[in-house]
């Protein structure tokens, strides 16, 4: 058992919160403790710059991971090893093209984007229904935005797009990693090497000015909106099916532009504000229309109900 076990377990006779309900309310903790994070990290990207300020947060959640965590890489097969490396490539991807993104674009609009990446996930696959919620996601983001106006930044779009490709990813091999890996060992082997190419990417012009306040502040961050997290959602998608992981990731742009409203006092138009609706409304209908079913003949499960219908929102 490692230092911090924290794999879910059935003990009869002990009433609980169901495993779907408990993946979602981890879920939403997730995207809330990111997007105030994000919110609180802009004010800094002056003072490092977009990679100095995610490579920072990004070494520093490995470091605590590693230190609370301890895996023994030898426990592990080399396939399992190779899977939580392209794990923790992908993590470093999400979140360094996310953070270049904000430096171009309000804080809810490169959420939209980015929210394209589990919109796809839950996209795919057999089912009917599908076409017209891609259809209402893609007027979300053109009313996000607002092309007509020349308004958005076509780097920042681009970097936004980026990340939804690595969000994409994520979700997928969070799960499968999470499957094949026992307890926490997996995500404390691919966060460091996030954190190993955050700090290749950001050094060494953006860390040049780094001071013991600012690696102070950043320790702080990293655990806020990497460590908690991650970790939330790691647990989440043993809980949870990927599409009804998606369902619950659709909130996540409103509460971006929720954290930009408060923390940076970024006010969105109606346009937008709308844009923020449809890809909500999208993102929910579409994995409502694609749920997994859970037919009473499945074979063996993990310890935790991973194969639940995706819950409903509310």
């Amino acid at each position: 058992m490692t230092p911090l076990d924290l794999r879910p377990r059935l003990r009869a006779g002990r009433p609980g919160l169901p495993g779907s309900a408990t993946g979602a309310l981890m879920a939403v903790c997730s995207m809330s403790t990111i997007q105030l994070g994000l919110a609180l990290s802009v004010p800094l990207l002056d003072r490092l710059g977009a990679l100095g300020t995610t490579g920072l947060r990004l070494a520093w959640a490995g470091v605590l991971l590693l230190a609370l965590v301890r895996p023994r890489l030898r426990d592990h097969t080399g396939r399992d090893l190779l899977a939580c490396a392209v794990l923790g490539a992908v993590s470093a991807g999400m979140m360094l093209f996310f953070m270049l993104a904000v430096t171009r674009l309000p804080l809810g609009t490169a959420s939209a984007l980015e929210f394209l990446g589990p919109l796809a996930v839950s996209l795919y696959g057999p089912g009917r229904g599908r076409k017209r919620w891609t259809a209402m996601a893609a007027l979300g983001v053109l009313a996000l935005t607002e092309p007509w106006h020349g308004g958005i930044d076509p780097a920042g779009a681009g970097f936004a797009l980026a990340a939804a490709a690595c969000w994409a990813a994520y979700i997928l091999l969070t799960q499968h990693v999470g499957d094949s890996v026992t307890g926490l060992s997996g995500l404390a082997i691919s966060m460091p090497v996030a954190g190993l190419i955050g700090l290749l990417v950001a050094a060494p012009s953006d860390l040049q000015h780094v001071t013991w306040t600012l690696l102070g502040a950043m320790l702080g961050l990293a655990a806020l909106s990497a460590v908690l997290p991650f970790i939330l959602e790691f647990l989440a998608l043993r809980r949870l099916t990927t599409s009804a992981f998606g369902t619950l990731m659709s909130l996540e742009p409103a509460v971006a532009l929720f954290a930009g409203l408060l923390v940076l006092g970024q006010i969105p138009g109606l346009a937008p504000a709308a844009g923020v609706a449809f890809v909500v409304i999208a993102g929910i209908g579409a994995t409502r229309a694609g749920a997994r079913p859970t037919p009473a003949t499945a074979g063996p499960q993990h310890d935790t109900p991973d194969a639940e219908p995706a819950p409903t929102a509310s």
